[in-house]
């Protein structure tokens, strides 16, 4: 019988909902020694879109010269959505032109979102959204004739959907262990030590390494917290071979005998770890049916669901005693090599639906200002089409909103669609960053109440770039 290692066999008999059950505080010295500002309440949700979402098929060129240039350089995909027909999305006359505040900065050229995204064109107009322009992995600025020369440090293994998503969510490949969310939250639990650190991060899904910390481990939101643990009862979650069978149906018969007790120490961990657990989940289900509704409806859809988790956890921060709160929101199937032209549309919907719905939602019980709402992708898409789909690509356009964003405003660049002016790399195009995953991310650092020094720690290429805080909140 194959021999399970201590944490292994927690790893694999711990799926019961919440996953901050093991440890959550290191020595108390480690804790004093940050210094975030953590007054009022803040929280920041991390919107992963998942497989690399086309950002020149969510911000579109408007002005006639660019939109032309894009039509020109996608002509298949631009086909498929039969743009020439006046009932296609993305015929220029549907589009919804955007009116930044900084138009004067942009030369002259406009740029515009489909109407499936019309609640976040909303957002936009309000002042309450930002576009912040080709942002990805980099670890110093980077141009086509350093590619060109040999002589670009290029993120290692480029166009890897498992890699790029861990480089921006955890700035190293696969497999690196700390997030900068959870190193977020690490920080300010460590100003705030009377904070209950269990809701400190937060997911509504399985794990990724966004919300892994030192000291935080993420907790996992859902309609029912998961109070029954899912491994007696789901085999999936052990496997089927022999082995994990045989350990499923051990743990099964202790757990339910008569007399129960701890003295083995594989028993003993995963006792009191389901037993916080519950006790956990216990606690933000009492505190979420003590809150008063929405008058808000969430799309029930999955996002939808999601996203109103989200807004009733934010809802009962203060139930909680938890003053900054980071969270992780996976929306799969962007990953659009073909069938873009129906696949994507309907991800756009879905998307601005369910954040337009937690935007109200939040605006009711007076924590839209209080919350930053943002967007990341394993990667932007290729300039060059392939056929009715876009192949991986580097950088790409991203969104925050929140009531502290300084909205309608276009940040970082967007380059033209004219795959020759230096923006992009050879081949299909992929375009070149011009903002990096660390300046993104410690913007919002800086907005969550992290000190320069502390931003400094978790980023350690920003000081590479002549702007640490791109002032888009």
């Amino acid at each position: 019988m194959t021999q399970l290692s201590r944490r292994q066999f927690l790893s694999r008999t711990g799926a019961f909902g919440a996953t901050a059950s093991l440890a959550t505080l290191a020595s108390s010295s480690v804790l004093r020694a940050a210094a975030a500002n953590t007054s009022g309440y803040k929280a920041l949700v991390c919107i992963y879109l998942n497989g690399g979402m086309d950002h020149s098929d969510s911000i579109i060129p408007y002005d006639q010269t660019s939109w032309t240039t894009l039509s020109n350089t996608r002509t298949s995909l631009f086909s498929a959505y039969n743009a020439s027909q006046s009932s296609s999305s993305r015929n220029r006359a549907n589009l919804l032109k955007l009116n930044p505040t900084n138009a004067s900065s942009l030369g002259g050229r406009e740029f515009s979102m489909p109407p499936q995204l019309a609640p976040l064109h909303n957002a936009f107009e309000a002042g309450d959204l930002a576009i912040v322009g080709n942002v990805g992995p980099l670890e110093q600025p980077t141009t086509r004739a350093q590619v060109d020369a040999g002589t670009a440090k290029l993120p290692p293994r480029l166009g890897s959907h498992n890699d790029m998503a861990s480089m921006w969510t955890s700035l190293g490949v696969e497999g690196t262990r700390l997030g900068w969310g959870g190193q977020f939250a690490d920080a300010a639990m460590a100003s705030a030590p009377s904070d209950d650190p269990t809701f400190a991060a937060v997911t509504t899904g399985l794990n990724n390494p966004f919300l892994a910390g030192n000291t935080v481990r993420p907790f996992r939101v859902s309609s029912d917290n998961g109070l029954v643990p899912e491994v007696v009862s789901k085999t999936f979650l052990l496997g089927g071979n022999t082995t994990d069978m045989t350990i499923r149906g051990q743990l099964k018969d202790y757990l339910a005998a008569p007399g129960f007790n701890e003295q083995n120490y594989y028993a003993a961990d995963y006792t009191a770890a389901r037993s916080r657990s519950i006790e956990n989940s216990q606690r933000m289900l009492d505190a979420r049916a003590a809150a008063s509704g929405f008058a808000t409806a969430f799309p029930n859809e999955p996002l939808g669901r999601q996203l109103k988790l989200i807004a009733e956890t934010i809802n009962i921060q203060s139930a909680l005693n938890i003053s900054r709160q980071v969270f992780f929101v996976n929306v799969g199937g962007f990953d659009t090599h073909s069938g873009q032209t129906s696949t994507l549309p309907a991800l756009q919907s879905t998307l601005a639906n369910a954040l337009g719905a937690l935007r109200s939602a939040l605006q009711e019980v007076g924590q839209w200002a209080n919350t930053t709402v943002f967007t990341a992708s394993d990667f932007g898409r290729a300039m060059i089409d392939n056929g009715d789909g876009t192949d991986h690509g580097w950088g790409g356009h991203h969104m925050v909103m929140g009531g502290a964003v300084n909205g309608q405003r276009i940040y970082g660049q967007l380059p033209s669609a004219n795959t020759q002016n230096g923006s992009y790399m050879p081949g299909r195009a992929a375009m070149i960053p011009a903002v990096s995953v660390e300046q993104y991310a410690a913007t919002l650092g800086s907005w969550f109440g992290l000190t320069s020094s502390e931003l400094a720690t978790i980023f350690p290429n920003l000081s590479r770039f002549n702007q640490a805080n791109l002032g888009f909140v």
